[in-house]
């Protein structure tokens, strides 16, 4: 018997919590039910399947403990996860490849291209939660646990260096330069592009304050 659909995404919800139970950073179940509310506010703009949305938004960040424990990439590995999990409760096949694609190129730093408008809207609600005061938030909670992590066992991600530095302040401008401040140029959609230009202004002022107070 098919599940149907409320309740594929509620089973997926409660999934991804326990998966992320243990997440050591920023990369926690607030951010996914954020991007999944943000998938649905552009969707409703751009257009676009909301329940590839929905499912898309919740598990696009499922592989990131195995990330941490082995290296590698956590959207292909979230892409295979999400495959199996789907699979497992009877989604038809066509949904599962629509969520595995936009999983798959979900992420910033691979620079990626949709093969979807929903991977295109995944792909950018995913950026615009790194904008803003939740943004700044989960930047810094991120490199407090990078150090910490470090410290505690000696591991460091590779694609985030900035996070070590012996000068913190530092080490966030560089992210700031690095990561947030690029994001416009790379999104998808006008709506989105609408809500970060929102997003980097806040951005923008803290980053110019705190210069002010540390140099």
């Amino acid at each position: 018997m098919k599940v149907i659909v409320l309740d594929i995404i509620e089973i997926t919800r409660d999934y991804v919590s326990d998966v992320l139970s243990y997440e050591p950073s920023s990369h926690d179940m607030g951010h996914v039910e954020r991007v999944e509310s943000l998938c649905v506010h552009i969707g409703e703009k751009e257009g676009g399947n909301p329940d590839v949305l929905r499912l898309a938004g919740l598990l696009h960040d499922v592989g990131v403990v195995r990330e941490y424990e082995e290296g590698g990439d956590h959207a292909l590995y979230g892409a295979e996860i999400a495959g199996s999990f789907l699979a497992d409760k009877e989604v038809d096949e066509k949904t599962i490849k629509h969520v595995v694609s936009c999983i798959r190129t979900h992420r910033f730093s691979r620079g990626m291209v949709p093969e979807s408008l929903e991977g295109q809207i995944l792909q950018d609600a995913d950026r615009i939660d790194a904008l803003g005061a939740v943004g700044i938030f989960r930047s810094l909670l991120s490199m407090g646990a990078l150090r910490g992590l470090k410290h505690a066992s000696g591991m460091v991600k590779e694609s985030s260096m900035n996070a070590y530095a012996q000068n913190p302040f530092e080490g966030f401008e560089e992210y700031m330069e690095r990561k947030p401040f690029k994001i416009m140029a790379s999104l998808n959609t006008c709506t989105s592009r609408d809500i970060a230009t929102e997003r980097l202004k806040i951005m923008e002022y803290f980053l110019e304050q705190l210069r002010k107070e540390v140099y």
